[in-house]
């Protein structure tokens, strides 16, 4: 092969490299984007885990009821588990469960970046969550995990990105409440995205 050949090979190369690079690189565009928290971890912070149960798994299995309900209200969803591309959206949701060494310590709360769009959508979701959960509520922010929430740093939304804890899952009360109830548990939580849409 001449020199002028092995040149122009490299020169193609490294070009479809650069735009592989690009395309990889763009932002995923949405109207709402879930994230069922720790999904797809195999180490690291892979969520609670308490008697058996797994908050990765209640974390999906509201996710997927949510997703099902928006998509049939033919809202453009991208659902993702722990790895968060980069991402413009209206509004985002992470849903998680919360666990603790000290059974019970904890309940529900809400995770947000201080905007004021969220701090909106947080006082919205605060009070139709609050009306159905009996349970201990934090005030937003409560702990720095949810301060410095990675998915911030990878979401821009026009209406809020909220990190939702549904509940304690290291609570044997909370979870035989919560158990029977995540199916209205996703239900609300799709119902609140499609009210917040329409504002």
């Amino acid at each position: 092969m001449s020199e002028r050949k092995v040149l122009m090979f490299l020169a193609w190369g490294m070009f479809l490299l650069l735009i592989m690079a690009i395309w990889n690189g763009r932002g995923v565009n949405t109207t709402v984007l879930l994230q069922a928290g720790h999904v797809g971890r195999i180490m690291g912070n892979i969520g609670s885990i308490h008697n058996g149960l797994k908050e990765s798994e209640w974390n999906e299995r509201v996710v997927i009821r949510i997703e099902d309900i928006l998509n049939k209200h033919e809202i453009r969803v991208k659902r993702v588990g722990a790895k968060i591309p980069t991402v413009n959206a209206e509004i985002a949701v992470a849903i998680h469960f919360d666990g603790s060494d000290n059974h019970c310590a904890t309940g529900a709360s809400i995770g947000h970046d201080g905007s004021e769009g969220s701090k909106l959508l947080a006082k919205h979701w605060r009070n139709e969550y609050e009306t159905f959960f009996p349970f201990k509520w934090h005030r937003d922010n409560f702990t720095k995990n949810l301060r410095d929430y990675y998915g911030f740093s990878k979401v821009t939304t026009s209406k809020g990105f909220l990190v939702l804890e549904l509940g304690e899952i290291t609570c044997k009360e909370q979870t035989d409440w919560l158990e029977p109830r995540l199916g209205e548990v996703a239900r609300r939580i799709a119902y609140f995205i499609i009210k917040e849409l329409k504002r």
